[in-house]
C-alpha cells in the first residue's frame, strides 16, 4: 500500500445469519469501538458493508470478521484513502442485503451468473456477439461505464428486472455480461436472468472495484470514473487513460463533478462544474432556485435583490440559448 493511513473497505457475503437483529447490534458496537465509520446492512441472507478507517483500525476488523466461520472467506476490497470516507457509523437490519424485492427471491449460493475474472471479462468486452449490461443506477452509468455497454433507464435497482422485461428484445439470444460496483447485485440480478431463461449470464467477479486493480487489465475499457456511495462520490477505475463522459447537466459540457440539487425536497444528484453550480444556485430547475428553502441561497447569504438578479441572468440565458 502506499503513504496514505486511512483505508475503505467494500465487502459483502451472502450467508445465512440465524439471528441478524442481534448481530447487528452487536456489530455496531463493535465498529463503534474499534473507530471505524461507514455503513453496514445485515439480513437473514448475509451482510454487505463499506466502512472507513486507519489501516490498523481496519485490519483489526478484517482480522475479526474473518474469524467468524460464517465470513472466514470473505473478500475485502481495499481502498487508500486520506480520511474518513463517511462521517458517521451505521448498522442496519434489513430484509434484504441489496434491495431488489424478487416476488420469488434469488440465493446466490443456489443460482448465480458464470463468473468471469478481469482479463476474462476484458477479452469478451470486445466480442461482437457480447451484450454488456450495467446493473447499476442511471446516475452511476452517466458518470462512468464499461466502453459499449447498455444503460438501463433505471433510478433505482429493484426496477432493473422490469426494465429488462421490457426490453427482452435487446438480450434473447445473446451472451449476456453483466457489472456493478463490487459484485454483490450482480450476484442477485444474474441468477435472476438465468431464471428468467437467459442462458449464457455472465458477471465480473469483484465488479469494477476489482477490474480497475487487476494488475493486468488495469481498468482497460472502462470511461469515466466509479461512483461510490461515499463522501468521495467518485473515483478513477482506468489505469491507461482518462476519458471523461459525463456531462454538465445545465450546459452538456463534458464534466464529473456530482453535487445534490439545492433543493432539499428535490435533492436530485446532477453533474455540473463549480462554475455552473454558481450560476444557477444549484438548482436543478426554476422551481428548484426559488423554492421556499434553497439551501445555496441560505448557504451563501444571497439577498432577495441579489436573487432575483440572477434569476434574470438565468432567464436570458436560456432565452438565448433556447433561441427564444
Amino acid at each position: 500500500m502506499g503513504d496514505k493511513t486511512y483505508r475503505v473497505l467494500l465487502y459483502y457475503k451472502y450467508v445465512h445469519i440465524d439471528n441478524p437483529e442481534e448481530l447487528t447490534k452487536q456489530h455496531l458496537k463493535f465498529c463503534k469501538d474499534l473507530g471505524l465509520k461507514g455503513r453496514i446492512l445485515i439480513a437473514e441472507e448475509g451482510i454487505n458493508g463499506t466502512v472507513s478507517g486507519t489501516i490498523e483500525q481496519t485490519d483489526k476488523y478484517m482480522e475479526t470478521l474473518r474469524q467468524d466461520p460464517r465470513f472466514e472467506d470473505i473478500e475485502f476490497k481495499i481502498d487508500e484513502a486520506d480520511g474518513h470516507a463517511f462521517k458517521k457509523m451505521h448498522v442496519r437490519h434489513r430484509p434484504e442485503i441489496v434491495t431488489l424485492r424478487l416476488e420469488d427471491d434469488i440465493d446466490p449460493n443456489d443460482l448465480t451468473g458464470n463468473y468471469l475474472e478481469p482479463k476474462e471479462f476484458y477479452q469478451l468486452l470486445q466480442d461482437e456477439n457480447t451484450i454488456v449490461l450495467d446493473a447499476r443506477n442511471d446516475y452511476e452509468y452517466d458518470l462512468g461505464h464499461f466502453r459499449g455497454a447498455i444503460r438501463p433507464d433505471i433510478k433505482t435497482f429493484k426496477e432493473l428486472p422490469e426494465w429488462v422485461q421490457e426490453n427482452k428484445e435487446m438480450l434473447e439470444g445473446k451472451r449476456i455480461l453483466t457489472y456493478c460496483t463490487g459484485g454483490i447485485r450482480c450476484e442477485k440480478f444474474s441468477g435472476w436472468l438465468k431464471k428468467e431463461g437467459f442462458e449464457d449470464v455472465n458477471q465480473l467477479h469483484g465488479g469494477i472495484v476489482s477490474y480497475g486493480k487487476d494488475p493486468e487489465v488495469q481498468g482497460e475499457l472502462w470511461d469515466g470514473k466509479m461512483y461510490v456511495f461515499d463522501e468521495r462520490i467518485s473515483v478513477p477505475v482506468n489505469q491507461k487513460e482518462h476519458v471523461i463522459v459525463g456531462k454538465d447537466y445545465f450546459t452538456g459540457e463534458l464534466c464529473e463533478r456530482y453535487v445534490n440539487c439545492a433543493n432539499p425536497v428535490c435533492n436530485k444528484q446532477i453533474i455540473c462544474s463549480e462554475e455552473n453550480e454558481h450560476f444557477f444556485m444549484r438548482g436543478c430547475t426554476h422551481e428548484c432556485r426559488t423554492a421556499e428553502r434553497n439551501l445555496y441561497i441560505e448557504e451563501h447569504g444571497l439577498t432577495e435583490e441579489e436573487v432575483q438578479e440572477r434569476l434574470r441572468k438565468i432567464e436570458e440565458y436560456e432565452a438565448k440559448t433556447q433561441g427564444v
